[in-house]
């Protein structure tokens, strides 16, 4: 963030996905929401229909999906609400839903993910988180890139977390082929690359006018925690004393910063950044679970990055 200026909002850590939204008309834009059958997916994506936007959740159970897509059409009256099949850590599945996008896309939203599960390989044999959270959103960005472009001024919205802090891109072992696992860790490091994502993404498509922006959304409870069980729950809150960071959100807060790094005309040509709170973050300081990670800007990691996922999606 060095030599540039602080984005900064009327809203915080209290706002709802429908207080930053409200005022905004998103009638004509069309928007993916990974995950979107759970969690603050949920409420990401009925704040963007409510807006008037056609939205498609792209979800692992379908089931789940439509029920979501009923409600979402029952409460806010929009009934350009589809579902499409997306299993991330699938490379068929990233491809197939690629194909049959057609047109253009405005905002893809990167929500969906795994957090402090066992160790569990894919078939490639990559860690599960790695591929799931990072490697899965990668290739699904990457192969909409041409509707990005023809949507004008698209936005992707790459959903990390504060526990970014907790791992760089341990680029010599990202697979934990030689060192042991540790789920927090391949949290940590799946999340560092939502962020680096983002920052390489914005230099490289700047051209074609999309700006891509990580954030933070809060500590929500939600189906994203069933690896991680009440006791550890209480134990990292223990940890974290009395930090504002680690307060819990409904979903609805929870969902607000997304919505608005997806929405903000504060956010117009805007990239590379990391919000929380509906703010962009400061420096990350020790012992804070508040602000963003340097490792996790860093133009030169980034750039290697976008290099190994590349390689490894190209196998």
């Amino acid at each position: 963030m060095t030599g540039t200026t602080r984005i900064t909002t009327p809203f915080g850590a209290e706002s709802t996905a429908a207080e930053v939204v409200a005022g905004i008309d998103l009638s004509g834009r069309r928007a993916i929401v990974t995950g979107g059958a759970s969690g603050i997916g949920v409420e990401t994506a009925r704040a963007l229909a409510g807006a008037g936007a056609e939205v498609t959740l792209a979800v692992r159970n379908l089931e789940a999906g439509e029920r979501t897509a009923e409600d979402i059409t029952a409460t806010t009256g929009n009934k350009h609400v589809y579902v499409a099949p997306l299993e991330l850590a699938d490379r068929a599945s990233v491809a197939a839903l690629v194909t049959a996008w057609e047109g253009p896309l405005h905002i893809l939203v990167d929500n969906a993910g795994v957090m402090a599960s066992p160790l569990t390989r894919t078939v490639e044999g990559w860690e599960l988180q790695f591929a799931t959270n990072h490697l899965g959103h990668f290739g699904l960005a990457t192969g909409l890139r041409r509707a990005l472009a023809e949507a004008g001024g698209a936005r992707v919205v790459s959903v990390s977390s504060s526990a970014h802090q907790r791992s760089p891109v341990v680029f010599d072992d990202i697979n934990f082929e030689r060192r042991e696992y540790e789920p927090w860790s391949a949290y940590g490091q799946s999340k560092t690359a939502n962020i680096l994502f983002a920052v390489e993404a914005s230099k490289r498509w700047a051209g074609d006018g999309i700006t891509v922006n990580a954030l933070h959304p809060g500590s929500i409870r939600t189906a994203l925690q069933r690896h991680v069980s009440e006791e550890e729950l209480d134990r990292l809150r223990a940890q974290a004393g009395n930090d504002p960071a680690v307060a819990w959100k409904t979903p609805e807060r929870g969902a607000a910063t997304s919505v608005l790094v997806a929405t903000s005309p504060l956010l117009d040509g805007v990239g590379g950044r990391y919000f929380e709170d509906c703010n962009e973050a400061v420096a990350h300081q020790p012992g804070s679970r508040r602000g963003v990670a340097a490792y996790a800007l860093d133009p030169e990691a980034a750039a290697r990055l976008w290099e190994v996922s590349e390689e490894l999606l190209a196998r």
